[in-house]
């Protein structure tokens, strides 16, 4: 019996692409010549995989998805310029990912079992974590952060440096234009802080003693009145009053807070 091969003959792979033996992919996908996909990734039909692009391992890439494009900038001068997607990402049909620019790190990079659904754009020198949510036609304009857990409603857009913490839900069409502190629920344009993402957090395993602490910090940084400068001198006391996995979420809120330079939806 003749073995059937996992590329279906309509589709033009280039022969300088690097695909394991076990990935298939469907009719009339392009596949470019700096490509390398890991083993049982699935690529569907129509799809154009092009640019410096490395995808890993058992990952299902639906019809007509555009991965690798040169990025949707004007400075953009054909530098040679990366996307890296990780292990068992589900990426539905007509999604688009670029490349990175040289005026920042030179790549985009997806990471592992996120699940991104139709029409969402990932522009370039955007950082996706792992576990993500991205809903229907969610747009991640240029250098975004987007951090593990996250969840990004449909029809929604993310500005250019934006950062959007851990465990975050952002609703339905919600306008981010200022960085997102984790555990925190969003919605609305102009954008504004609902509440937490409990429920979310309990399906993750949060204890109820993570849970309390994580709810104390939410009330400092946005019930108490404080500045933000107090609030987080409150936080870092807080942070030393607390057990191990509690003192590591508190320090994950910290480190977010620092590090933002668009200023937080507060």
């Amino acid at each position: 019996m003749t073995a059937v091969s996992p590329i279906h003959p309509s589709a033009i792979v280039d022969p300088a692409a690097q695909l394991h033996p076990t990935v298939s992919v469907g009719p009339y996908a392009v596949i470019g010549p700096q490509v390398c996909i890991g083993a049982h990734t699935q690529v569907g039909a129509h799809c154009v995989i092009e640019g410096i692009t490395t995808i890993g391992e058992s990952n299902v890439i639906h019809s007509h998805a555009a991965l690798g494009g040169v990025p949707q900038d004007k400075k953009y001068a054909g530098e040679p310029t990366r996307l890296e997607i990780g292990d068992r990402n589900t990426i539905r049909e007509f999604c688009t990912f670029n490349t990175g620019t040289a005026q920042d790190g030179g790549v985009t990079r997806v990471g592992d079992d996120n699940w991104i659904m139709a029409y969402v754009h990932i522009a370039h020198d955007c950082q996706v974590g792992n576990q993500t949510i991205l809903a229907n036609n969610a747009t991640l304009a240029g250098h975004v952060h987007v951090a593990d857990w996250a969840i990004i409603g449909g029809l929604s857009g993310v500005h250019q440096f934006t950062k959007v913490g851990a465990h975050v839900m952002a609703g339905f069409a919600s306008h981010i234009s200022q960085d997102v502190p984790p555990f925190c629920m969003v919605e609305g344009h102009p954008l504004a802080v609902r509440g937490l993402n409990l429920e979310g957090l309990r399906r993750r395993g949060f204890s109820a003693e993570r849970l309390a602490v994580i709810k104390q910090a939410y009330r400092l940084l946005y019930r108490s009145g404080l500045t933000l400068q107090a609030a987080v001198e409150a936080l870092d006391n807080l942070q030393g009053s607390c057990e191990a996995e509690a003192q590591a979420d508190v320090q994950l809120m910290l480190d977010f807070l620092q590090q933002s330079k668009r200023g937080i939806v507060r």
